[in-house]
């Protein structure tokens, strides 16, 4: 959460490839205004690249954001 409005899905990947291997990366857009919300999710060929990549990064600065992590829970 509180991703740099300017962040897309393709430099989510390339910021978080350091910490392995990337299946999947997403910024959430808006429908209609195709501004970025926020938030996206990113998924990683192993969980222990993902805890690696929380730990380290939640509550880093992203182009002078504090961004937030957490893994995702299913409803």
């Amino acid at each position: 959460a509180n991703l740099p409005w300017s962040l897309r899905g393709k430099d989510l990947k390339e910021i978080f490839s350091e910490y392995g291997e990337v299946i999947y990366a997403k910024v959430i857009l808006d429908r209609e205004t195709w501004k970025s919300k926020g938030f996206g999710f990113i998924e990683f060929a192993n969980s222990e690249d993902a805890t690696k990549a929380v730990q380290e990064m939640n509550e880093a600065e992203i182009n002078g954001r504090t961004i937030k992590l957490d893994f995702a829970v299913e409803k």
